[in-house]
């Protein structure tokens, strides 16, 4: 009970102790809190006005301006302006004003009559960024802010805020680093992306290369039109608007390119022909900013029309024109151009309606948005060129696996051209002397002894093994058939089952025929005899106890299906790749290997093929496939 007791109290304590000191953070921050300015007076520079002379006591030409309705429009023929703002009462201990925005080139602020800042540039960015520190006042004091630009906009864009040095610092710092950052990140994939295209072939290195250009590019636009540059490295200033130029200048060809890479020329070659006026274009504008920077920006106000107010209306094209194309695509079911036309899309529309946005305003707004929409494009144009690639990486596996394929049917073919020429040529000069040899035999066996007899028809029946030997060299040297006819399945396969039966039963085996009577298939009966009783030979050899050979037949589309299974020895693997070679027999110590390389020769013949499927003791199936032919009017073979 007293431990209850003591958490309790000590809770309280706690309590006690975090709202004690929360209400003495809540009166430090509120003593600290910054004020915003949202209102102050505008008067519009005289000629000759360098900023030196404050217009404390002049009280006529102000006119009171409103944060939330922009900065006022130029006057033709004025180029500076003053600007008063009424500071309220602070107490701060180091009191600072932060302007996010000030619009001008050359800028002077006084408190009072005493100038606290001064800030000169030689280049067209008018964007400042202000961090002022101020003199202690407790009863308020005056700002005068004297501005002088070049261009059609000039002012604070925004607000002012009065406050803290230490609590504004952090905004003053953080405006425009997000965009160093992002730009930094461009410029690393872009570096990346670049090395990684000389690993490409020649057609994905001009796409991977435009890709790194526009990857490249906008990361400069980002470090360049960010205020951070300009606020904490102004004397880079000159070379940043320069850097910005030419990124936009490469930018927007590149993009061009990296389209009619992807999706093509478009109809009438639009996009090639929109590609090389860019291209010119952008040549043209390089050429101005040498002659300008040569002549120490002489030219400054024609080269900023070039290749800003022209540039832009070109960009507004090139999105609308890009846009149209990637539409046409879509509609057609292309997955790049829907991957392009999310990307594109959203940085097209952004970037269009911030352009029309600046040119309704009179230039009074600045560019935002388009960074990000640039990063989501730039995800679509990694995800296309990933797809491109991975597909690219499978389809050179299948023309691997194609190629394989066909060098390995090369060979055999340039095998079976070998030994048919070989087997044709030999066969016939073998078998005549073989016949006259076999016909003395049998002369001699008749005028024999019993025991020279016996000689004489084991050599008769080596003589004969020789001579089938002969005539499957001579079928596999010449498959084409000389009389072509319609043959049902189920006829011939009835036929083969009654010649191999016996020979299936004296192995121990049966036999289960399953064949539609409805089955034709155009070739020579005696040739298809012998292809399917080589195989169902070779089935009958591997059975052992209680053996089963099942020969079944369908159709299926344009295609006769015959299959010949047996729960035989099987084969392995490598045994099962041979078959068909010369010479190589899979199960039998006295084969040939012929068998099945007329077997095969003669299914190729009659335009099918055959392969296996087997697995060591259990089996093997063999699959023949061969064309579907009309039905005759009658049934049977022709």
């Amino acid at each position: 009970m007293r431990l209850f007791a003591r958490v309790i109290h000590l809770t309280a304590v706690l309590i006690l102790l975090l709202m004690t000191c929360g209400s003495l953070l809540v009166t430090a921050d509120n003593r600290s809190a910054s004020k915003e300015i949202t209102s102050w007076q505008m008067k519009w520079g005289e000629d000759g006005d360098n900023g030196r002379e404050v217009p404390v006591s002049d009280h006529h030409g102000w006119m009171n301006i409103n944060a939330a309705l922009g900065t006022p429009e130029l006057p033709d023929g004025v180029s500076s302006a003053w600007t008063r703002i009424e500071l309220p009462k602070y107490e701060y201990a180091a009191p600072s004003i932060y302007i996010n925005t000030l619009y001008a080139l050359h800028v002077k602020v006084y408190q009072q009559q005493k100038l606290i800042f001064e800030g000169d540039r030689s280049y067209i960015h008018d964007n400042y960024s202000l961090l002022i520190p101020l003199s202690d006042a407790t009863h308020g004091t005056t700002l005068y802010i004297w501005t002088e630009t070049l261009q059609e906009r000039i002012g604070i864009k925004e607000r002012a805020v009065l406050g803290e040095h230490s609590v504004l610092i952090k905004d003053y710092v953080k405006n425009g680093l997000v965009d160093i950052i992002l730009g930094g990140a461009f410029l690393f994939v872009a570096l990346v992306m670049f090395v990684c295209a000389f690993y490409l072939n020649r057609e994905y290195f001009s796409v991977a290369s435009s890709l790194s250009i526009v990857i490249a590019s906008t990361g400069v636009l980002s470090i360049t039109y960010s205020p951070f540059m300009y606020t904490f490295y102004s004397y880079l200033g000159p070379v940043s608007v320069v850097f910005f130029d030419l990124a936009l200048l490469s930018l927007l060809p590149s993009l061009t390119f990296l389209f009619e890479k992807i999706f093509g020329s478009g109809k009438l070659g639009i996009i090639r022909r929109f590609r090389k006026f860019q291209v010119t274009y952008s040549l043209f504008c390089l050429t101005f900013l040498v002659i300008n920077l040569l002549s120490g920006n002489r030219f400054v106000e024609f080269y900023y029309f070039i290749s800003t107010a022209v540039v832009g209306v070109i960009m507004i094209v090139q999105f609308i024109l890009l846009v149209a194309c990637v539409i046409l695509f879509s509609l057609r079911g292309n997955k790049d151009a829907i991957t392009f036309a999310i990307g594109f899309g959203t940085a097209a529309c952004t970037g269009v309606a911030e352009l029309v946005w600046y040119y309704i305003r009179g230039g009074n707004y600045d560019l935002v948005y388009w960074k990000w929409a640039l990063v989501v494009f730039i995800l679509s144009l990694i995800i296309i060129l990933g797809r491109r690639l991975a597909l690219n990486h499978q389809q050179v596996v299948k023309y691997s696996r194609e190629l394989e394929l066909f060098n390995n049917e090369l060979q055999r073919s340039e095998k079976m051209e070998i030994i048919s020429e070989l087997a044709a040529s030999v066969a016939h000069e073998v078998r005549n002397p073989l016949q006259v040899t076999r016909g003395f035999l049998q002369l001699l066996s008749e005028k024999s002894s019993a025991d020279e007899r016996r000689y004489l028809f084991m050599a008769l029946s080596e003589l004969d093994r020789a001579a089938n030997i002969i005539t499957d060299f001579l079928t596999f040297a010449k498959p084409e058939f000389e009389q072509v006819s319609l043959l049902s399945v189920y006829d011939e396969c009835k036929h083969i089952e009654s010649i191999l039966l016996p020979l299936c039963h004296l192995n121990g085996g049966k036999m289960v025929l399953e064949v539609g009577e409805d089955l034709w298939v155009k070739g020579n009966s005696s040739k298809f005899k012998q292809a399917f009783i080589n195989i169902i030979k070779n089935s009958i050899e591997s059975l052992g106890d209680e053996g089963l050979i099942s020969i079944m037949a369908y159709a299926r589309g344009n295609k006769v299906y015959i299959h010949i299974k047996d729960n035989g020895a099987g084969m392995e693997p490598g045994v099962l790749s041979r078959l068909g070679e010369p010479y190589f027999s899979s199960n039998k110590t006295k084969g040939t290997g012929l068998g099945l390389m007329v077997t095969f020769r003669i299914i190729e013949a009659m335009g099918g093929e055959v392969r296996f499927i087997s697995r060591k003791g259990a089996g093997t199936e063999s699959i023949t496939t061969l064309p579907l032919a009309e039905a005759p009017d009658g049934a049977g073979s022709l």
